[in-house]
């Protein structure tokens, strides 16, 4: 990242064409666009300015419509597979997949990644494109692929860690822990920011994504504890939401308030980052170790 549009106006290396970005006039259709981003995601107007004039369109924000794509793939592959499209877990064969967490194939890292790429059913599924689609994509577009993707894989990890040691009977499915990262880091960015955000009716917006994110933790808890059809096992565990939200909040405020700025230069980041580090160094020994230590009653793995 380069230093400071302060730094470089200081130097008179560039000069400001308007005070105010919603001056400019005569834009065209993918212009006002990055101006539109730019007015959800910056609180000032001196970012939005330094956004808007030195931005490029290549690379173009490739993670996020890459994950959604793959997400769809998949879950179009199963759906066609299982003849099920809604409730999949119920389905054996659907949780027989390579890519589901379940607490009896630990010992497979891997899945407490890949498991946001299956999903319970078209409302888990559309709910997350949306959000990914509509949030995480701006944000992409602003702060860049490395910035965006760490966060929102910071959040899938985070996700199922805390459910192998909160809910620890449980499986898990779905991208939950990654969305609620990015949502919970954009809607803390903008209380935060109150005053400098400009994006329109941003009250009403708020309002409605904290209740359609309360909504969405609420069914989940509901097929959780109590599930509509008989099932040979536990269901999904909704403690990944919970996870998302806290790494948003913590990790992701601090790397969306931070655009001009390295985050290697900020003591605040290195404590997060730290703190991080610890949560997972717990989290794989517990794994190791916790299980058979408590004796836990793991559901035997499909």
């Amino acid at each position: 990242r380069s230093s400071s549009f302060k730094r470089a106006i200081a130097n008179g290396q560039r000069a400001l064409p308007r005070d105010v970005l919603l001056d400019e006039t005569g834009l065209g259709i993918y212009k006002r666009f990055v101006r539109y981003v730019a007015y959800e995601i910056l609180p000032c107007e001196m970012d939005r300015r330094w956004y808007f004039y030195q931005h490029r369109s290549c690379p173009p924000p490739v993670f996020m419509a890459a994950v959604t794509l793959t997400q769809i793939i998949v879950f179009l592959c199963y759906g066609a597979r299982l003849n099920k499209w809604v409730l999949q877990t119920y389905h054996p064969e659907y949780m027989k997949s390579p890519l589901v967490y379940h607490p009896g194939h630990r010992a497979r890292a891997w899945r407490f990644l890949t498991y946001m790429f299956m999903h319970v059913g078209l409302e888990q599924l559309g709910f997350n494109a949306l959000l990914q689609l509509m949030i995480g994509v701006p944000l992409e577009m602003v702060h860049g692929i490395l910035r965006i993707s760490f966060l929102y894989l910071a959040g899938v990890l985070a996700g199922s860690l805390t459910v192998s040691i909160t809910d620890m009977r449980a499986p898990l499915v779905g991208g939950s822990g990654g969305v609620y990262a990015l949502c919970s880091a954009h809607l803390a960015n903008v209380v935060m920011n109150w005053a400098g955000m400009r994006c329109p009716y941003k009250l009403l917006r708020m309002v409605l994504a904290l209740v359609c994110m309360s909504s969405e933790v609420g069914r989940a808890v509901w097929l959780r504890f109590s599930p509509p059809l008989p099932a040979s096992g536990p269901q999904p565990s909704f403690m990944a939401h919970l996870a998302g939200a806290i790494v948003g909040i913590s990790m992701g405020l601090t790397i969306l308030r931070s655009y001009e700025e390295s985050l290697q230069d900020q003591c605040g980041w290195w404590v997060l980052l730290l703190s991080y580090g610890t949560f997972l160094l717990f989290a794989v020994f517990w794994n190791i170790f916790a299980y058979d230590l408590l004796g836990a009653q793991i559901p035997p793995p499909p």
